[in-house]
């Protein structure tokens, strides 16, 4: 059995396989109408959506599958203090897969380890959004007719922005991609992303805090919002939340074949003078999200059915010695695999400026995660 807990558990094959799936979805949609008829899927949304939930039960249902789960945590048993472990064995007893969104980093994670259905994370804190990075993919793909040869220029919150680290991580395994971080310093890319993705595999990235000097060179711009709920300090969010604003002065300087995307929803930094280019793909990507790259997700290698072979976790990769944090607010629901004495070895995402001996036991979780 497979799970889809980061964009990178699916091979470069793979993740091509179901863009081009999507692609046939596409063309031939009537093919595709009983793919999953006679399952069901799971949505388990601890954190407000819209869009993902959505796509996700709009994907089933044009798969010819049903749909069965909560979209408020406060309504279901999670409020009587059920764990997020508990609340998956249960949901296997009546699922066929699950998609879940967690406001916690490394949640999906932790249902992974129980669950005898595959696990699709829709979203984990500021960690991984695998799915949404499928959608930037295939909207990348039919934009531009290629994921190969790009300058790719990443805008906003690139410190919080969980489908801004997944899209670079996607992205780093295909072809001369170079990628521009737009960001304030209090925004910037976390530096592990930086060290581990794009120095290792050898990505050309450059960090810059003004959107017109490198507008020319862009053939995508990859627009985020400044995620207010990701802030402890309120003072600090006001004061970083208009620092870049796409407007028509600006679409001006760019390419004339140049897509914009965001994962939505918007705010403030990009106007709505900016919706009727045909440049703006933003709202075209939300349809390749909810009817085309979701169902190919779903219906496409081994996801809406059991799989032969399993995900093993990388301990090298998500474990060491101490819990870090991203940013104050963030926490995270992976149990402690690797030291039983109490602290919770992770690390799906790790601070530039960790809290100063800041320990977290496995009893702090015990509401969260079952041990």
């Amino acid at each position: 059995m497979r799970h889809l807990i980061e964009p990178t558990d699916l091979s470069v094959q793979e993740t091509n396989e179901i863009v081009a799936l999507a692609e046939d979805i596409i063309a031939h949609r009537d093919r595709y109408a009983d793919r999953c008829r006679g399952k069901k899927l799971a949505t388990l949304f601890y954190e407000p959506s819209t869009r993902t939930r959505l796509s996700f039960t709009s994907a089933m249902m044009e798969l010819g599958g049903n749909v069965i789960g909560f979209s408020d945590a406060r309504n279901s048993s999670v409020s009587k203090g059920e764990t997020v472990q508990d609340t998956v064995r249960v949901i296997n007893c009546f699922a066929d897969i699950i998609a879940m969104r967690h406001w916690i980093e490394g949640a999906p994670l932790a249902a992974t380890q129980v669950s005898r259905t595959p696990v699709i994370n829709a979203g984990d804190g500021s960690h991984s959004h695998p799915t949404q990075t499928l959608t930037d993919l295939l909207t990348i793909k039919r934009e531009l007719g290629r994921l190969d040869n790009l300058t790719i220029g990443f805008c906003g919150d690139l410190k919080f922005g969980r489908t801004v680290h997944s899209l670079i991580k996607a992205m780093s395994r295909y072809h001369n991609i170079r990628i521009v971080l737009i960001a304030p310093p209090e925004l910037r890319l976390p530096s592990y992303i930086k060290s581990e993705v794009c120095d290792r595999c050898g990505m050309d990235y450059r960090e810059v805090d003004d959107m017109e000097s490198v507008m020319p060179e862009l053939d995508v711009l990859y627009m985020t919002r400044v995620q207010k709920e990701r802030f402890v300090d309120e003072e600090e969010f006001e004061r970083v939340k208009d620092c870049f604003v796409l407007d028509a002065r600006k679409m001006s300087m760019a390419k004339s074949d140049m897509a914009v995307l965001h994962p939505l929803p918007r705010v403030n930094e990009i106007l709505q003078e900016v919706d009727d280019d045909p440049r703006a793909a933003y709202f075209r990507q939300v349809r390749a999200y909810g009817f085309d790259a979701a169902p190919a997700g779903m219906g496409g290698k081994g996801f809406a059915r059991r799989a032969s072979r399993s995900r093993a976790i990388d301990r090298t990769y998500m474990f060491e010695s101490s819990l870090h944090y991203q940013y104050r607010a963030c926490r995270a629901a992976v149990p402690c695999l690797a030291d039983r004495a109490g602290r919770i070895p992770l690390r799906v995402l790790r601070s530039e400026s960790e809290v100063a001996g800041d320990r977290i036991t496995t009893q702090a979780f015990a509401h969260i995660v079952e041990q």
